[in-house]
């Protein structure tokens, strides 16, 4: 009967969760972020402030889901954060990934689907922090060199969607082409959910028998230098490069889904 109760409860909370999120989202758009707009002139300076201002939003968001019994979490290496003009890139097993990353960076820059910078509850957040999106396919890797470069920590799922559990690990080329044409170094993020919840695919209201608990582990950078060893750009070497990249990253992180269990 406990377990019964605590499994319910846990359906409920999860469900506050999203509600809250989505209550928070269109609060922040339509009474928070105005009066910033109006009154801070300077366009870096109102950035920088709303980005501080969405980060301590996912932070408090991050701690209700905790208050309210739906997860624990770990956050290790988070000190490697506290640096400006970051690429991270990071495996994605989870809805709320970003949510975690975000809370931990007052600077976030991420990339964003068309899909998210167009939602009523996250459209003006995303476009008042100045978020990338990727409508602009073309100009989508220059935008983000020129993001990190400027100071911005940029936040990439390198997979561009949920990991679907049981199948290889993906990755587009995209975030390799970024580190390889801005000669960006990366710091990478290896993110577990025991147990896996809130997966490709799976209702919000799946959830698991117990607290899932979440690890952030952010590991020592990857120096860039290593994958541009002979790297030709004028003969097409950094498609090869970041390739070579890509197929790197994707072993990273597949080697700690499996010894994760996820």
């Amino acid at each position: 009967m406990r377990e019964r109760l605590n499994h319910a409860w846990r359906v409920i909370g999860t469900g506050l969760s999203f509600l809250a999120f989505g209550v928070g989202g269109l609060f922040l758009r339509l009474c928070v972020i105005p009066p910033l707009q109006w009154f801070i002139r300077d366009p870096l300076r109102r950035t920088q402030r709303i980005r501080r201002l969405v980060q301590r939003s996912f932070a408090a968001h991050v701690e209700l889901m905790r208050r309210l019994g739906v997860l624990t979490y770990e956050i290790r290496g988070q000190e490697r954060l506290q640096r400006n003009g970051l690429l991270i890139l990071a495996n994605h097993p989870t809805l709320i990934d970003v949510v975690f990353l975000v809370s931990l960076l007052p600077n976030a820059d991420c990339v964003v689907k068309s899909a998210v910078a167009r939602n009523p509850f996250m459209r003006g957040p995303v476009r008042a922090a100045g978020y990338v999106s990727n409508e602009d396919g073309a100009g989508l890797i220059d935008d983000c060199i020129a993001a990190v470069k400027a100071g911005g920590n940029l936040v990439i799922f390198p997979e561009g969607t949920r990991t679907t559990p049981g199948q290889p690990l993906r990755l587009q080329r995209g975030a390799a082409n970024i580190a390889v044409r801005g000669k960006l170094n990366i710091t990478p993020v290896r993110l577990t959910c025991s147990p896996l919840t809130l997966g490709k695919g799976e209702k919000w209201y799946r959830v698991p028998s117990r607290r899932f608990h979440v690890t952030v582990d952010v590991q020592e950078d990857l120096p860039i230098a290593r994958f541009l060893d002979g790297v030709d750009p004028v003969t097409g070497g950094e498609a090869v490069a970041a390739r070579r990249l890509t197929d790197f990253l994707a072993h990273y992180f597949a080697g700690e889904q499996t010894r994760a269990g996820t």
